[in-house]
């Protein structure tokens, strides 16, 4: 079998959370940062005494150390499935199936549960699936994505999905090709605050590089299906590559407003170039 790469993220917020993980804490407990020394008669607990401090305490009383607990969280993903995500060799619902997967790993191994919800023009209810901590999670999500069908996509599919996100905090992996109008984008990101969302644009290279010879060429819109007949020519590969550029820029200044980082995904999912993204973005 072939061996699932894994991925490391940290959440950037304090986790409020009784399960021992990896993530900081906001909780008291058996952790390793200090945060204050307490009375041993208001905190009995003689593991934590601290002998040096209980012999220079002013009060001349025993004090034992109080320290944070690291805790566990949950990671959803809210992901789109409409149709122009089967666009690409691998299609790109595909590529994101196996970013999932390594997802389902790598939570697994800090002990997060995962979650997942998926949209095209609406809510998809069939791939609902409550958070879970599970050793395979994340190939059971993934074989769920792989399998499903989607028509057209838009915000509204975004918005309905989201709603049932709405207030929670944790981990928040959008993944989508953001091929539909982004109108509506910044209330999205609103509603799914406190959590911290994490936009993974999954672009196919044939969408990002047009062909190199001129020529007549064949292009459909993968949503609506319809197709026009082109001539390829270095004017127009210069104005596909600016629209590219512009999208990106779109994004970018979008999710910059809400101080998020999207991950461009193209072509395989490169676990170590996330990790890399996750930590410049955490610096």
């Amino acid at each position: 079998m072939t061996a699932v790469p894994e991925f490391r993220y940290r959440s950037p917020h304090r986790v409020a959370g009784q399960r021992t993980g990896t993530h900081a804490g906001s909780g008291l407990g058996a952790g390793l940062e200090f945060v204050t020394h307490l009375s041993l008669y208001a905190r009995p607990d003689p593991r934590r005494l601290d002998l040096r401090a209980s012999i220079a305490s002013l009060q001349a009383d025993w004090l034992v150390r109080v320290n944070r607990q690291r805790a566990a969280m949950t990671v959803r993903l809210l992901v789109d499935v409409s149709a122009s995500m089967r666009f690409g060799a691998p299609g790109k619902l595909e590529v994101a199936a196996g970013f999932v997967r390594a997802l389902g790993h790598s939570a697994f191994r800090v002990g997060d549960a995962v979650g997942m919800v998926a949209f095209d023009r609406r809510e998809r209810p069939e791939l609902r699936v409550g958070a879970w901590r599970h050793r395979g999670m994340g190939e059971m999500l993934a074989d769920m994505l792989q399998q499903s069908e989607g028509g057209a996509g838009g915000i509204e599919g975004l918005r309905e999905a989201a709603t049932l996100l709405a207030g929670r905090s944790g981990i928040v992996f959008l993944v989508s090709d953001f091929h539909w109008p982004l109108a509506g984008l910044d209330d999205v990101l609103d509603m799914l605050l406190p959590a911290w969302v994490v936009p993974i644009v999954v672009w196919d290279p044939s969408e990002v590089e047009p062909p190199a010879r001129d020529g007549l060429a064949m292009l459909r819109d993968a949503e609506s299906g319809r197709g026009r007949t082109v001539w390829l020519r270095p004017a127009l590969r210069t104005r596909w590559r600016e629209a590219v550029a512009a999208r990106r820029a779109e994004l970018d200044r979008l999710f910059g407003a809400h101080g998020v980082r999207p991950f461009y995904l193209q072509g395989a999912f490169d676990a170590q170039a996330l990790t890399d993204h996750l930590c410049e973005g955490q610096a």
